[in-house]
């Protein structure tokens, strides 16, 4: 189990949302597919914004705000979507976004292990590396980055706790 404690990026403009919450990983041994819950809020409160792109950033390094985690995670270099912490585009409903995200191509595993890297809010939707742009096929065109957070392991209880929270709202 891991979590990211979400927190707005130091560099970014006082009238950008100030995103804060948490990331939260699952994985059970080093072949299985990892989990994620993304439980997070602080966005503006009208559900007609375009999404946000979430990425895992290379570096656990937050000495200049979010501006210090390096590129995307991408550890096989190949093209944008396909890095393994591009988890795609979140739509905020009521200033939040709250997501369970199974099957997950990264890992807590290994030489290819997250744990100790960032995990990256940007301000604009993902182009998904359609942009017909060198920055489509690196970073998708997210645009600024807005909130991020280091990846540190942490015990079930939390994971189980804001998993019931992000699922039973879906029974509503």
């Amino acid at each position: 189990y891991a979590t990211c404690e979400m927190k707005p990026s130091s560099k970014i403009d006082a009238d950008k949302p100030q995103v804060t919450g948490q990331v939260l990983f699952k994985q059970y041994y080093s072949y299985g597919r990892l989990e994620a819950i993304f439980y997070l809020e602080g966005f503006p409160l009208d559900n007609n914004q375009s999404g946000r792109a979430i990425h895992i950033h290379e570096l656990g390094d937050l000495s200049n705000g979010c501006d210090s985690t390096g590129g995307h995670y991408n550890p096989f270099s190949v093209n944008h979507p396909r890095h393994p912490g591009d988890f795609g585009n979140f739509f905020p409903k009521e200033g939040k976004i709250r997501k369970y995200k199974p099957n997950l191509l990264a890992t807590m595993f290994g030489p290819y292990s997250i744990m100790g890297r960032a995990v990256v809010i940007h301000e604009q939707e993902d182009d998904m590396g359609k942009g017909n742009n060198k920055a489509s096929l690196e970073n998708g065109n997210a645009g600024k980055r807005l909130a991020c957070c280091v990846i540190g392991i942490c015990n079930k209880t939390l994971w189980e706790e804001k998993l019931s929270e992000v699922t039973d709202k879906k029974k509503r």
